[in-house]
């Protein structure tokens, strides 16, 4: 089986717990292959970690989940040091993130402090602790999850976490054929243990390495830029694109002209994850939300910069 067909077979499982949302699970696992984070936002119970519960399965994947509340602790995460009578010697003991997939539940319900906890997990793979770094586990991603801004009981995520998730998500409510779909499912007794093994952690590595080797042309880095720039110009953004930015734009692209079944990016790849890769990292001027919100602008971007025509 080429690569291709096992990335679609990855999907499949997975849509034997997820019903509809068929393009939130192909960029769920564009960011997977490109080596990034995910940020799911939207209310409760629309399936956002069930959805990562399938992906873990589909890609036996070592899981865990923290549910986060104000009263979580950083420890909790990262993990934490204790002295052992028998060897007269401090003993790391692994937190939570020590995983292939880590589950933020409801991120933005957690402390500051506890929330800077995964900075350093999402950004270089790794963990400190009383002075001690750790790497994590590889593969490693985080899927946080957050309840909408102005929920009961949430704040807002700082601007540099933000930035360290590749996409920003959300999947909305099912239409009613596909609640319907939903209860026939589980009238029937169609649970998450439907969802199979597709490829091991070693043949997940490969694929990213396929992904990685996909060409992008002079023409599309110059098109990336020109709408990273559109962002930076805009006289209703304090904050625009970063860097980082550009490289998840680059890096997505390459892994939905894979999904494509191409080994080359078109604008198509680009414009397809433009909006999710970059709203969430652009940050208002005071005053300007109620006339506009960063969704809108990254649109504008995208219709006012010109694509390059790729033959």
């Amino acid at each position: 089986m080429n690569e291709r067909n096992i990335a679609s077979q990855i999907i499949a499982e997975v849509k034997k717990a997820i019903v509809g949302k068929d393009p939130v699970l192909v960029k769920v696992l564009a960011a997977i292959l490109a080596r990034g984070h995910i940020l799911l936002e939207d209310i409760p119970g629309v399936g956002k970690t069930t959805l990562a519960l399938a992906f873990a399965k589909a890609l036996d994947l070592q899981f865990s989940r923290v549910q986060f509340t104000p009263d979580v602790m950083p420890s909790d995460v990262t993990g934490f040091s204790i002295y052992n009578k028998a060897t007269g010697t401090m003993e790391y003991q692994p937190g939570a993130v020590m995983c292939n997939m880590f589950l933020a539940d409801e991120l933005n319900r957690a402390t500051s402090r506890t929330q800077s906890a995964l900075l350093e997990a999402m950004e270089e793979s790794q963990v400190t602790v009383d002075g001690v770094s750790r790497p994590v586990p590889q593969p490693f991603m985080v899927i946080a999850t957050q309840n909408p801004v102005g929920a009961s009981g949430t704040q807002k995520l700082p601007d540099s976490q933000l930035d360290r998730f590749l996409l920003r998500l959300s999947m909305g409510y099912p239409s009613e054929q596909e609640e319907l779909e939903l209860l026939r499912r589980r009238q029937y007794g169609q649970t998450m243990g439907d969802v199979n093994r597709v490829v091991g952690r070693d043949q997940l590595e490969q694929l990213r390495e396929v992904v990685d080797r996909v060409h992008v042309s002079e023409e599309i880095m110059q098109y990336i830029i020109r709408l990273v720039n559109a962002t930076r110009k805009h006289p209703q953004l304090l904050q625009g694109a970063s860097p980082r930015a550009t490289l998840a734009v680059t890096n997505l692209s390459r892994a939905v002209a894979f999904l494509r079944d191409r080994d080359y990016v078109v604008p198509e790849d680009v414009q397809t994850i433009w909006v999710d890769a970059v709203a969430h990292r652009l940050l208002l001027v005071p005053g300007a939300e109620r006339s506009v919100n960063v969704q809108e602008i990254a649109h504008a971007a995208l219709r006012g910069t010109d694509a390059p025509r790729i033959r």
